[in-house]
This record gives C-alpha cells, sequence and structure tokens, in this order.
C-alpha cells in the first residue's frame, strides 16, 4: 500500500559510502528512508563513484542525493539519519572524514538557515564538494542556496577546479 504524498518541506539528503558493498550501503540507506511514514523520496540521483576529500588515503566513495518530502524538523531528521546510519552499522569515525559504511547529511532543508551546535543547514560544506552538487544538479537546478545565493550548478562552476575532486557516473 502506497503512503500519501506529505504536503510539508522538501529536504535534500547527501549519502555516501566507502566500505563494504558500496552501492548496496547507499540502497539499504534509501530503503531504510523510504520505510519512514514521515518522509516521501520524491527522486534519487544517479550514484556517482568519487575520489576522497580531506582525507584522501582511503577508498573511493559512492555518492549519491535525495529529494526528500517530510513533516520532520530539521533536528528530528538528522536523529532519524543517525539512526540509520547506526542501524547500518556505522560506528563512530576514528578520523574525521575517514573511512564509513554509510554517511547522511541534511544538504538543504527547504530555504531554513539553522546553526546550532549540533546542525547546520545548509550544510556548511555542501558548496565545496563536487561529490554533493553533481548529483544535487542531476535533480535540482533551481534551488538557491539561502545564505550564497547561487544555484546548484552555479556552485559546481565556482569550485577551485585545481582540487582533486574527480566525480564518475558509477557503472
Amino acid at each position: 500500500m502506497n503512503k500519501p504524498l506529505l504536503k510539508n518541506v522538501s529536504a535534500y539528503i547527501s549519502l555516501g559510502s566507502n566500505m563494504g558493498a558500496k552501492k548496496v550501503n547507499l540502497m539499504s540507506a534509501i530503503k531504510l528512508i523510504a520505510d519512514r511514514d514521515n518522509m516521501d523520496i520524491i527522486e534519487i540521483s544517479p550514484f556517482y563513484k568519487t575520489e576522497p576529500v580531506d582525507y584522501i588515503d582511503q577508498d573511493w566513495f559512492v555518492n549519491a542525493v535525495l529529494k526528500v518530502k517530510t513533516s520532520e524538523q530539521p533536528e528530528q531528521l538528522l536523529k532519524i539519519l543517525k539512526g540509520i546510519e547506526v542501524q547500518l552499522k556505522q560506528k563512530k569515525k576514528k578520523v574525521r572524514f575517514g573511512p564509513r559504511i554509510i554517511d547522511l547529511d541534511i544538504i538543504y532543508y527547504g530555504e531554513r538557515i539553522v546553526n546550532t551546535e549540533k546542525l547546520v543547514i545548509p550544510h556548511p560544506r555542501m558548496h565545496k564538494r563536487c561529490f554533493v552538487l553533481k548529483p544535487l544538479c542531476d535533480i535540482e537546478t533551481k534551488i538557491i542556496h539561502p545564505v550564497l545565493k547561487f544555484t546548484p550548478q552555479e556552485l559546481l562552476k565556482n569550485i577551485d577546479k585545481t582540487e582533486n575532486q574527480k566525480v564518475m557516473p558509477l557503472n
């Protein structure tokens, strides 16, 4: 039975994995999000194989972005996503930006700006990350970053191309 579409806030969630069966990890996270009564997946970007950023001594990632409609407030959405990470056996990372089974981040939550000790929306590094912006561009071209005032495509064009941030379609 299909659940009714929630007519609330559009949120964008970045997914990433570079341990184990990476694509399976993302698909498992997507299923757990889809199974939530308070969230409807509207669109799923293509999956990409991406070069690690910041901590480069690790395997490449598989990344994607989801557009969801949700009735959850941002803090509760974060709690749900962190619960899904734990459910998929993600342990506390030993190294910041290090290897992970699954990483789920809120990129945008409508046009809201949130800045608390536990949560910053828009995601504070999304505008510097090809692995977030490329899949976001595939599913959303019109949203405007509420702080920087650029579209995802404009943000992607503004990334310093001297940085190694290869993003390739996953076969």
